[in-house]
């Protein structure tokens, strides 16, 4: 299947309009191709260190407004089915809902970027609501449950760049580099809805049955599904419901 085919198929979770890239650099625990290795190490505990919304402003983007331009919440927040109370997304086609209400990125991803970029990177730069200290994204699992403060809440798919997070970094070819880099946050729906304010606990609990880690769902995303037993494996989790869709077709074919 051609690109534009491919990301027509993905629905949101699609490939940015600049394809895939390479990255330089390799980080600590990461394979050959400069990606966090995918692991799982049970039951942890983490902090949550800052809770994010956003309302629509301007942007150099064909939209012309994007909800991607996150501050800090002062105090206690509610986290419903849809997400923050008071957080704005602009592009619902591809953004919010219930698969994917809250978006988060751990603290270690952050720092590599700022890093590899020699930046500061403020909390919010990706447009994340939660930013998560010790918690690397991409060996977290598609059905895996995050418990912060009094909301639970549930993996569903890596994040996938898009042409407003280039327009946001001010660079036309970030989408590619954040696709390459294997560090793609994780987008979760809402099991239970409840009260988060910055510093509260976070538990990780793996899902049940079937493990597929975020860094292979973005592999097979960058290869453009060569891997039928990997496609099997996604139907069988607790995806978002476009990607799991996604993988049920392609594997019928």
């Amino acid at each position: 299947m051609d690109q534009p085919a491919a990301r027509a198929a993905l629905g949101p979770y699609r490939v940015g309009p600049h394809g895939a890239g390479d990255l330089r650099g390799r980080p600590d625990g990461a394979d050959d191709a400069g990606r966090p290795v995918a692991r799982h190490e049970g039951d942890c505990k983490v902090r949550l260190t800052h809770l994010l919304a956003g309302q629509a402003r301007p942007i150099a983007a064909k939209s012309g407004l994007s909800g991607i331009f996150k501050t800090p919440c002062d105090g206690p927040v509610t986290i419903g089915a849809e997400g923050l109370a008071g957080d704005t997304i602009v592009d619902r086609d591809n953004h919010g809902g219930l698969e994917q209400a809250v978006y988060l990125i751990g603290q270690p991803d952050l720092d590599w970027w700022a890093q590899e970029l020699a930046r500061p990177l403020p909390p919010g730069t990706f447009g994340e609501n939660m930013v998560i200290g010790g918690l690397q994204t991409g060996p977290l699992g598609l059905g895996d449950i995050v418990q912060v403060g009094a909301a639970t809440l549930q993996i569903t798919a890596p994040r996938i760049p898009c042409v407003t997070l280039s327009a946001r970094m001010g660079d036309p070819g970030f989408a590619r580099r954040f696709l390459a880099a294997g560090r793609p946050g994780a987008y979760a729906r809402v099991r239970v809805p409840g009260i988060v304010q910055a510093g509260d606990a976070v538990s990780l609990s793996p899902a049940a049955g079937t493990r597929v880690t975020l860094t292979e769902v973005m592999d097979g995303l960058r290869q453009n599904w060569p891997d039928a037993e990997l496609l099997r494996r996604i139907s069988a989790t607790e995806a978002h419901a476009k990607l799991r869709a996604m993988a049920q077709e392609r594997t019928a074919r």
